[in-house]
């Protein structure tokens, strides 16, 4: 049985490709790579073809996203200052038409027209005095893991299993968490690139009882505090497009959309289209 998703190198005298194989979502995304790019996507389609891959995402440097452009590949969004300060220009290829047909993208087009429009609660909201503010720990893993499966029947990566998520805090991922009521009701963590010196938020989940109180904008600036702390600028997150919560809290935060990734993975209850939202940490002030 393969493992939900893996990591490859793949090194010859054409090229290096750091993969990440995702089992699950039946996608292949290209993290890093240097050496003959026309080879390298000669390699990739062999990939896709002996998988069960429907998607293909690769993470571009500004000088090549037109070569690939050529190739058939299309631009979905753009994470401005990924590569240590050089933009990543997300380009992607489809496999299955029904992989790349959405039904839902005006619908989301005017949840994000009705947040840009709605000026009101920008920033931090007042904090909510009867929650309980913290950073996670490995011993949080069990309730942590109770949390996710709560909040979502589908989930991209298996943040439902507390071994899962224990690891990932031992090796480093950062994790938030709000408790009330005696339980976690809100958490919320961020995947550092200590290479390209960038950061993904992720992992937001908050029970519904205790949405509308500005937890996750107020966790979200707790992660950007710790990021600042290790001189980590370039802070993004992909938003469920079909949320207006989480799109407009990341909005209200001074987050910039940079672009839609369709179909991207299983969440909730379905494959889902993801917005990016991009910000630079270097021009926010504390609040």
């Amino acid at each position: 049985m393969k493992p939900p998703y893996e990591t490859k190198i793949l090194q010859n005298s054409n090229y290096t490709i750091q993969l990440f194989l995702d089992y699950f979502n039946e996608r292949l995304r290209v993290d890093d790579y240097r050496g003959n790019l026309d080879r390298i996507v000669e390699e990739l389609d062999l990939i896709m073809n002996n998988n069960s891959f429907t998607k293909l995402i690769f993470y571009s440097k500004s000088e090549h996203w037109r070569q690939l452009l050529c190739k058939g590949f299309e631009l979905e969004g753009i994470i401005n200052g990924f590569f240590n300060g050089s933009d990543n220009y997300i380009m992607t290829t489809y496999k299955k038409n029904e992989r790349r047909s959405t039904e839902h993208w005006i619908k989301e087009n005017n949840i994000l027209a009705s947040i840009k429009t709605n000026k009101k609660s920008l920033g931090i909201n007042k904090i909510v005095s009867n929650y309980i503010y913290r950073k996670a720990n490995s011993k949080d893993a069990k309730s942590l893991a109770g949390l996710y499966e709560k909040v979502f029947s589908i989930y991209p990566t298996p943040m439902n299993n507390s071994e899962y998520v224990e690891k990932m805090i031992k090796q480093g991922t950062i994790f938030y968490v709000v408790e009330g009521d005696k339980e976690l009701v809100s958490a919320a963590s961020v995947d550092i690139n200590s290479k390209w010196h960038n950061a993904e938020l992720t992992d937001c989940a908050t029970l519904p009882d205790h949405r509308k109180n500005g937890l996750m904008k107020y966790l979200l600036s707790l992660l950007e505090k710790e990021l600042k702390d290790q001189e980590i600028y370039c802070a993004y997150s992909l938003a469920r497009a079909l949320s207006y919560g989480m799109n407009a809290s990341l909005f209200q935060l001074g987050y910039q959309y940079t672009g839609r990734l369709t179909n991207n993975c299983y969440i909730f209850d379905k494959l889902e289209n993801m917005n990016v939202w991009v910000k630079d940490l270097r021009l926010s002030t504390s609040e």
